[in-house]
This record gives structure tokens, C-alpha cells and sequence, in this order.
């Protein structure tokens, strides 16, 4: 890198530390997974699900709902693949575990209409995926007998990233 380049990079570096908010302007930071780390809790997902003899799919998606990895096991159905994605997208994008919005969407709930929403899938499974109070991404489960079995391992996924999240 030049001296002049490194010198504008390293200005810009000072400016953002010494902002203290993260913020410069009219923009902000944000933390996002790394495909290694999401890629690692569909694994784990995966696996849990594995160990229980449950056929699955595992998605994982950013902050903003668009899948970073997405695992079918090898007798997973097919639909398996567009639930456990629709799950996580829901997660991230209402920012609460889809367990918890299965019970708070129920016939005669404030929060009903939520459940005819397009795209809205609310069935246990979705997790939201958050570091240091921030939300990072989601993850879905989607082939386990039930959304309860589905849970316990989306919660798995996220168990075996959380030294990775820790900051």
C-alpha cells in the first residue's frame, strides 16, 4: 500500500475509534457472522439432529434475512429446505425466536393477523442469533417430528457459537 494511501486508511481508522458510537455521519456499524461461524452452527444443528436420528435442513441467515448456509441432510424432505429458510428469514426479521411467536400469534392474540403474513412462518425452530445485544443472523430447522424437536436443535446451533460471538 502507498504511504499516502495507508495514511488516508489509518486517518479514517482514528476518526471512526474516536467517534466512540460507531457512527460517522449518516452510517453505522454493524457485526455480521462470518460464513465460518454460521456455516459452524449448521453444523451443530445438523448434528444434534443427527444424533437423534432426525432428517433435517439448517439454514442460516444474516441480519437481514438472505441465507449465508444452507444444510439438507441426505433424506431431509424437500420441503424441509424452503421451512427451515422461511423460519430463519422470520426470526431475523421480527427479531424473536419463531417459538415465541407460534404462542404469541394464536387465534384471538393482538398478534394473530401476523401468521397470514407473507412469508411469515410461525413454528418453533427459527432462532434469532444475537453478539453482545445485537442481532447477527437466525438460524431455522426444519424435518424433526415437531417444531419443539426442531428448537432443541436450531438452540444447539447457537450453543456451539457462542465463544465465537462473545466480544
Amino acid at each position: 500500500m502507498r504511504p499516502a494511501a495507508a495514511a488516508l486508511v489509518l486517518a479514517a481508522a482514528n476518526a471512526l475509534a474516536a467517534d466512540g458510537g460507531g457512527t460517522l455521519g449518516g452510517t453505522y456499524a454493524v457485526r455480521l457472522l462470518t460464513p465460518e461461524t454460521a456455516l459452524k452452527a449448521a453444523q451443530a444443528a445438523l448434528a444434534k439432529c443427527r444424533a437423534q436420528a432426525f432428517q433435517v435442513s439448517v439454514a442460516v441467515v444474516d441480519r437481514s434475512g438472505i441465507t449465508q448456509v444452507l444444510l439438507r441432510d441426505r433424506f431431509a424432505g424437500p420441503m424441509s429446505i424452503d421451512i427451515a429458510q422461511r423460519k430463519a428469514q422470520t426470526a431475523a426479521s421480527l427479531r424473536m425466536d419463531t417459538s415465541v411467536l407460534e404462542r404469541e400469534t394464536q387465534p384471538g392474540k393482538p398478534a394473530a393477523g401476523l401468521r397470514r403474513a407473507p412469508s411469515v412462518l410461525a413454528l418453533g425452530g427459527g432462532r434469532v442469533i444475537e453478539a453482545g445485544g445485537a442481532l447477527v443472523g437466525a438460524i431455522g430447522v426444519s424435518g424433526a417430528p415437531g417444531p419443539a424437536n426442531d428448537d432443541t436443535c436450531a438452540a444447539a446451533g447457537i450453543a456451539a457459537i457462542a465463544e465465537d460471538l462473545e466480544f
